[in-house]
């Protein structure tokens, strides 16, 4: 026994003293981010065992029918007051109308609780409601989300004192105050440690009195809403010199509320975000003296605002964003189904062309994929979590599909994409989603620091644990606490290498799936998910501390988490739908693609490793012979890209994302026209083909003047011809673009 007990001492010991060598060193505010927020399913993931039942037994946020009502009506009026051409093109802001309307109808109080005046919604109707503003506008959609996103309002409602509360939230609902936050500046970005805003605690004069208080001096830009906002979230360093709040001196990144009309605040120019109108600014403030009451959520919040705005980031990130980039992927579908139709080139539809079609498949797949990621996530926010890992997977990958969506759109709209004018309805989306890339937590930090950064910190059952042991005064090597944290680990890890390898030689057959039409494709995912718990472990114990400066290889880790995390939710949409068959080809097609992705990532992850030794172990374990799975076959993105040329069920079911209006001037609504208009004249538009394959018409691209000369011949009725009419004027002007005088551009 002694024996053991010595080697057991020993192997503790050279592991604690590894863990403590190698720990990285961090910021402040870097390990305020990756120890924020709570765990969601992609934890399952994470430990290389899902419980899919788990998952399909989850009940996904739905609006109520206060929520669903808002959408129908309030959210309809909206859409229908807006000119976006001319709120960017001419007028560089949304109209007073508008801008009345978005305050009296409660769109800046959609999240405040109806204590305070709000509407108390879900995260589902946010996300609901801004998806169906953006595409009409992207203007009037950040207009409405920022208040209800990381800002004031959130903030006050989570930290905020009684007193705030009262006096700010019933006026933030109302739209009285106008709320913009500052957090942003010249010298910082993603890197908020290196703020070089200041508040010094001190005395001075408020309101003809001498009361304690904080000196501010700071310069912000980037900030939404700023040249029209009265109440500015501040966050800055705070100092305490004197110690007038206590022995420390550097308190930390702090937050407060500060009036518009504040002496010594000013509103600087305004910024032109790629175009968009929604207005967006700086701020700026010398020795801007406010009492210590104006911090959110008082004196006893002093030096807690980092973690006060990443645990709301983790919040606000799942929302907003995603849904923007679910807009687009629903009216790209939209659209692009339609267009690729009803455009014709070498006398047929261009989607027909394979080349066209596989464009098609990778937007319907992404359409299906971003709503599918959007629903479960949102539900984490509806359960009162702070899905940090979740919410940032679901921030970078979807806003990067939705980038791919447009791109691919765009593509197939050829020169009726860039074409810009009132009857342009992707172009301002394209112009701007890389907004939506750049805010609320760059991708490239997104997806290199922060998925993870904060999955191994928040998922693995025992990295945060020792870190916490070794950190610990108190605890020592080989004591029994450290001991047990450790030998539960090496437990964990067998565990995953025996569940890996049997799923690895039985092709997954021996991983437990729930019964389906894509069983299978559970399997291959628990596979995957078996064998990324095991390389994810390597990497932690052979790199250590060294992880965090190998951003390439913890963005590619990250990778695989999250497109199991997209998979699962595309299986979950499919089984919340009842698995139609109208809907097995595209899920099977996304899971698929999800798959592939993820094992290219383990498959760069384990060719790009550093040590030898680990690498070849990784590549004899995990993917002997290289990535398993396959890119999808052309066969299945050829049905699927045929499914958008129809008015299938999903398209039916996108649809309702979006705003349409049928009406000849609404863009989107009258592609829409043609493309139904198009359904029901296709079956005489074959009967054309055949008698002109027949020798009975001749061969003209003038599909008027056929049905006109099988109307004259007896072989169209009056209603028939009047169908053919109809279509073909219709598809003449959607494939019409906006030209302007040369004087008027």
């Amino acid at each position: 026994m002694k024996f053991w007990d010595d080697i057991k001492h020993k192997f503790s010991h050279t592991v604690y003293e590894r863990i403590k060598n190698n720990l990285p060193k961090m910021s402040e505010t870097e390990a305020e981010a990756l120890n924020s927020g709570d765990s969601w399913w992609e934890a399952e993931l994470f430990r290389g065992n899902p419980d899919w039942q788990s998952l399909l037994n989850l009940k996904l946020s739905e609006l109520s029918l206060e929520e669903q009502s808002f959408l129908d009506n309030e959210t309809e009026t909206l859409c229908s007051m807006i000119d976006d051409w001319k709120i960017v093109h001419t007028d560089k802001d949304l109209s007073p109308e508008i801008w009345t309307y978005l305050k009296q109808a409660g769109f800046f109080g959609m999240v405040i609780a109806k204590e305070y005046g709000g509407k108390g919604f879900s995260a589902a109707a946010h996300s609901a409601v801004v998806m169906k503003i953006a595409t009409k506008s992207l203007t009037a959609a950040v207009t409405a989300m920022v208040p209800n996103s990381l800002g004031p309002g959130e903030l006050l409602y989570h930290y905020g004192t009684a007193e705030q509360k009262q006096h700010y939230l019933p006026r933030l609902a109302k739209g009285e105050e106008i709320p913009c936050f500052a957090l942003t500046g010249p010298e910082v970005g993603s890197d908020a440690s290196s703020m070089p805003d200041k508040g010094i605690v001190c005395k001075g004069q408020y309101q003809g009195q001498e009361v304690l208080g904080i000196r501010l001096n700071f310069s912000k830009r980037y900030i939404t809403l700023a040249p029209v906002a009265t109440l500015i979230g501040l966050a800055f360093k705070l100092y305490d010199p004197d110690h007038l709040l206590g022995e420390k001196a550097d308190i930390g990144i702090t937050v407060c509320l500060l009036p518009r009309n504040h002496p010594g605040i000013e509103i600087g120019k305004r910024h032109i975000p790629l175009d968009q109108a929604f207005m967006n600014g700086t701020v700026q403030g010398h020795n801007v003296f406010v009492p210590l009451e104006f911090v959110i959520g008082g004196p006893a919040r002093v030096g807690q605002g980092w973690h006060m705005l990443v645990e709301c980031l983790s919040i606000g990130r799942a929302i907003s964003l995603p849904a923007i980039s679910c807009a687009y992927g629903a009216l790209s579908y939209i659209t692009t189904g339609a267009y690729a139709a009803l455009r014709e080139q070498f006398n047929m539809p261009i989607g027909q062309f394979e080349g066209v079609q596989e464009a098609l498949a990778k937007i319907a797949g992404f359409a299906y994929l971003l709503d599918a990621c959007r629903r479960l996530t949102i539900t984490a926010n509806d359960q009162h979590l702070k899905p940090a890992v979740a919410s940032a997977i679901a921030k970078y990958h979807m806003t990067e599909l939705g980038r791919q969506i447009l791109n691919h759109a765009m593509d197939i709209h050829g020169g009726r994409g860039i074409m810009m004018g009132p009857n342009n309805y992707l172009g301002r989306a394209y112009q701007g989603m890389p907004i939506c890339i750049t805010v609320e937590g760059a991708n490239i930090l997104t997806r290199n620091l922060i998925i993870y950064g904060q999955g191994a910190m928040s998922c693995h059952p025992y990295v945060r644990k020792l870190m916490e042991a070794v950190h610990q005064s108190n605890v020592q090597p080989a004591s029994n606490e450290f001991d047990g944290l450790l030998f539960s680990y090496v437990g964990y890890i067998i565990r995953n290498v025996s569940r890996a390898l049997v799923y690895k030689c039985s092709f997954g057959l021996a991983a437990e799936a729930p019964h389906s039409h894509l069983a299978r494709l559970y399997q291959k995912l628990s596979t995957l998910s078996a064998c990324y718990s095991v390389a994810s472990d390597m990497a932690l114990m052979s790199l250590g501390g060294n992880l965090k400066r190998k951003e390439r290889l913890s963005a590619r880790l990250g990778d695989v988490m999250s497109y199991m995390y997209l998979a699962s939710s595309a299986l979950k949409a499919f089984h919340d739908s009842h698995e139609p068959e109208t809907e097995l080809d595209v899920t099977r097609w996304t899971v698929e693609y999800c798959l592939y992705k993820g094992g290219e990532a383990l498959n760069e992850l384990i060719r790009n490793f550093p040590n030898p030794i680990v690498k070849w172990t990784m590549r004899v374990m995990l993917q002997p012979f290289g990535n398993p799975y396959k890119i999808p076959s052309d066969k299945l993105e050829h049905s699927i890209a045929k499914q958008m040329l129809s008015n299938s069920p999903l398209r039916q079911r996108l649809s309702k994302l979006i705003y349409i209006k049928l009406d000849e001037n609404d863009a989107v609504g009258r592609v829409e026209m043609a493309f139904q208009a198009l359904q029901k004249a296709q079956p005489l538009l074959d009967k054309l083909k055949k008698w002109q394959h027949d020798g009975k018409l001749k061969k003209s691209h003038c599909k008027a003047e056929q049905a006109n000369y099988a109307f004259e011949q007896g072989w169209l009725d009056e209603i028939e011809l009047q169908a053919v009419m109809d279509c073909e004027n219709l598809r003449k002007q959607i494939i019409q673009v906006d030209a302007f005088a040369a004087d008027n551009v």
